[in-house]
C-alpha cells in the first residue's frame, strides 16, 4: 500500500492506492464484501441513525440515516474520482478493488487499486457508486430522486473542493464533474457545477433538528 493520493484536496480525497487485485492486509475489507451482505451496510445506517438521534429533537427515521449514510459513503468515493480524472490517475471502478474501513466520524479509510489506462466512456461514473445507489434503492424507502440528488451534491461538493485547493484546475475540475453529472439517474442527467448548482431533491437532514430550514446550502429547499 502507498502513500495518501489527492490530500491536497482535502480528506475526502485522500486515498491510499495498491495494486489491482492484491490483498490489503490489516483491518480493511473490500466494499464488495460489503455490498454481498447487505447487513453490513445496515449495521452502518443504523449506527448514522444512533449518533443522528443523540442531538435530535425527535426520533430520526431510518430513511433519514439511509439518506446520510449513502450520501457519505458516495461522497468518499466520488471525491477521489474526480480527483483521478482531474489529474489524469487511472484508479479502478470496481467495488472489489476498493477497500475501506468501516468508520464513523469523518472521511472513512479507503484504498483504491491503480490500474493501467483502459478505453472508458469519459464522465462514467464509479461502478461502486453505481452499486451502492441500487442498493440503498432496493434497500431502504428513500427513493431515487434523493439518491440520485445525492450523487449530484456530492460530485459539485468534490469539483468546488478541487478548485479551492487548486484554482487552476477548477475549469478542469467542473469539466469532469459534468461529465460525471450527466448520467442519467444523477438527477435526469441535467445540473451542472459551479457557484449556481443546487440539486433537484433534499438529503433530508433538516428532519433531524425538525427545522425545515436547516438545509446544506445546495439543497432544493434553500431559499433565495
Amino acid at each position: 500500500m502507498n502513500d495518501h493520493v489527492f490530500a491536497e484536496f482535502g480528506p475526502f480525497f485522500a486515498s491510499e492506492t495498491h495494486a489491482a487485485g492484491a490483498p490489503v492486509d490489516g483491518p480493511w475489507s473490500t466494499l464488495d464484501a460489503a455490498l454481498a451482505n447487505p447487513q453490513r451496510i445496515k449495521g452502518r445506517v443504523e449506527r448514522v441513525q444512533t449518533a443522528l438521534g443523540a442531538g435530535a429533537a425527535s426520533n430520526v427515521s431510518l430513511r433519514v440515516a439511509a439518506s446520510v449514510t449513502h450520501l457519505g459513503l458516495v461522497a468518499r468515493l466520488l471525491a477521489p474520482a474526480l480527483a483521478a480524472a482531474v489529474t489524469n490517475t487511472h484508479l479502478s471502478p470496481d467495488p472489489a478493488d476498493i477497500w475501506w474501513q468501516d468508520h464513523l466520524g469523518g472521511p472513512f479509510p479507503l484504498s483504491v487499486a491503480t490500474v493501467e489506462p483502459e478505453p472508458a466512456d469519459d464522465g462514467e461514473l464509479p461502478s461502486a457508486v453505481d452499486a451502492l445507489t441500487a442498493l440503498f434503492d432496493t434497500s431502504y424507502s428513500v427513493g431515487p430522486r434523493v439518491l440520485g440528488g445525492n450523487v449530484a451534491s456530492a460530485i459539485n461538493s468534490a469539483a468546488r473542493m478541487i478548485g479551492t485547493a487548486r484554482p487552476e484546475l477548477a475549469d478542469s475540475a467542473r469539466r469532469h464533474a459534468d461529465l460525471f453529472l450527466a448520467h442519467p439517474y444523477v438527477e435526469g442527467g441535467h445540473l451542472r457545477a459551479g457557484p449556481n448548482f443546487r440539486r433537484r431533491s433534499c438529503c433530508l437532514i433538516y428532519q433531524v433538528s425538525g427545522d425545515r430550514t436547516a438545509v446544506c446550502g445546495d439543497c432544493v429547499l434553500t431559499s433565495g
